[in-house]
């Protein structure tokens, strides 16, 4: 075994006859057919003239089609996923950002994604229908099948991080990067060829794609595509599927606990052997929620687009799982480092997370200043720069005090916004918050909160304010707090801190 496998090798390792990718209500596609299925859409893209370096995006709703068209145009060309709610000015910034050549797109698709392609004269490919067919199966009309054979240092996939605050940069991750990333997030989880995973996650980001999708198959394990995340359906899944775990974002897990006391029958024959959480910072008080409701342990890992997901995580019983840790290095190597120079700290101190090792991207694509600001070389290795901050604990678990630009600076005083949402998740009558900085004239900063209160429970901004100054010290005390029905997420589910004052009018 070798972190330098390619997309291919990791699929040959699946038993024949073992189920790959299911769906609700479909048949499952055993690898046999998936690995069949690889040649057969290399031909078809061979036979239109797209080889093994050009750019293929994917447009698709998320289901098990999705997983599958990633597999294939990862092993046959270099692929990127779309969100298929982009706008049509979204939609040609990112593909003529990503020069994508073609465009894969569901069998009746008429959006913005195909005015788009037709105006930039882009291959559309269309999938043949196959509703009746084993999950997950796709069919392009073209030539005899071919083998894919890529390269491990040839990029795979194609993402966009977010760009919350500035033009967003292209990550191009290889072949290699990904399988040492899904090979790190099964040594986490012991994942077998008995283990089954429950994908609610977005299939264009990189936490479903790798540890839902990926992993599993790296594994020789099986993943259940659902349509995407649905709260009112996610016990019936359980039920259909029989999982061995889930892994999905904390506002997530969130929305599955307000519905769990409603299905109790399907919460007790869950059989959940572990559930995964990542992407944010899970509060200790769901993570407890969340174990005392499925009876199994909750693993909370840290991950991002450049590290092709994991970098750390919470370790299986009956290692120590500290709440409101990200967990020990799981796969990269992982420092603290100075967030203006490039100088490895030592032990116990704050500063900027810094990662180095297989899974991480060699760079960001066509863009100098970008990698210059984000990569530096120090005891003979490349360092990449998280843009999070956090320390080392006395037993080497990794605590994050915030992401470097949500770090709020309310007159020279530093406030993690994370320390922040622990405090006010302990409110009775708190159900989710996300602390944020609030501009000021004179300070710079100053402290705000965002809270969604559980259902049938009452509290006013004064009685929380004051439950946060039994607490904290009173720089940290949030001067406004809002309480709002929702609070707005990104498109993969995560809490939106920057932006979030404008977006409440208190800008």
């Amino acid at each position: 075994m070798t972190a330098r496998e390619t997309i291919v090798e990791l699929l040959n390792r699946g038993a024949a006859d073992a189920p790959a990718i299911l769906a609700p209500g479909r048949p499952a596609l055993d690898y046999a057919t998936l690995r069949a299925m690889l040649l057969e859409v290399t031909g078809a893209l061979r036979a239109r003239g797209i080889g093994p370096e050009d750019r293929v995006a994917i447009v698709l709703p998320n289901g098990p089609e999705a997983a599958t068209a990633f597999l294939a145009l990862a092993c046959a060309a270099a692929t990127a996923p779309l969100n298929p709610a982009y706008r049509e000015e979204e939609l040609d910034f990112y593909l003529d950002d990503l020069k994508a050549k073609a465009v894969l797109v569901g069998p009746e698709e008429d959006g913005p994604v195909i005015r788009v392609a037709e105006r930039r004269g882009m291959e559309i490919l269309r999938l043949g229908a196959a509703e009746d067919g084993p999950a997950g199966l796709l069919r392009l009309a073209g030539g005899p099948p071919v083998a894919p054979s890529p390269d491990p240092d040839a990029t795979a996939l194609f993402l966009h991080t977010s760009g919350t605050t500035s033009r967003p940069k292209l990550v191009p991750l290889s072949h290699a990067n990904l399988v040492a990333s899904a090979r790190h997030i099964g040594r986490t989880l012991a994942l077998g060829p008995a283990d089954r995973c429950l994908n609610i996650m977005p299939l264009f980001h990189i936490h479903g794609l790798v540890a839902a999708v990926l992993a599993s198959l790296a594994a020789g394990g099986s993943v259940f595509c659902t349509p995407g995340f649905n709260a009112l359906r996610f016990f019936a899944w359980l039920e259909e599927a029989r999982p061995t775990w889930y892994t999905a974002v904390p506002t997530m897990h969130q929305a599955i606990l307000a519905r769990a006391e409603r299905n109790p029958e399907a919460v007790a024959r869950s059989g959940l052997r572990l559930i995964r959480s990542s992407s944010a910072s899970l509060p200790p008080q769901v993570m407890r929620a969340l174990e005392t409701t499925f009876r199994c342990p909750v693993i909370e890992s840290y991950g991002m687009t450049e590290a092709s997901h994991q970098m750390t995580s919470n370790p299986l019983p009956p290692a120590v799982r500290k709440p409101g840790s990200v967990g020990l290095p799981a796969g990269p190597l992982v420092r603290i480092a100075d967030p203006l120079a490039p100088v490895l700290r030592g032990p116990g101190e704050t500063g900027e997370v810094v990662i180095s090792g297989p899974n991480v991207t060699k760079g960001y694509e066509a863009n100098p200043e970008a990698n210059a600001k984000a990569f530096f070389e120090a005891e003979g290795r490349r360092w990449f720069r998280t843009g999070d901050e956090g320390f080392f604990d006395e037993d080497g678990y990794l605590r994050l005090t915030g992401r470097l630009k949500e770090i709020i600076n309310r007159g020279g005083e530093k406030v993690s916004p994370l320390e922040v949402d622990e405090v006010l998740m302990d409110h009775p009558a708190v159900a989710q918050c996300v602390t944020f900085a609030i501009p000021h004239e004179k300070l710079g900063e100053e402290v705000g909160a965002a809270v969604v209160l559980r259902e049938g429970m009452n509290a006013t901004e004064q009685e929380i304010r004051a439950f946060a100054a039994e607490r904290l010290a009173d720089f940290k005390v949030p001067r406004k707090v809002v309480i709002l029905p929702e609070i707005p997420k990104g498109a993969t589910g995560k809490l939106q801190r920057i932006g979030l004052a404008q977006r409440l009018g208190l800008a």
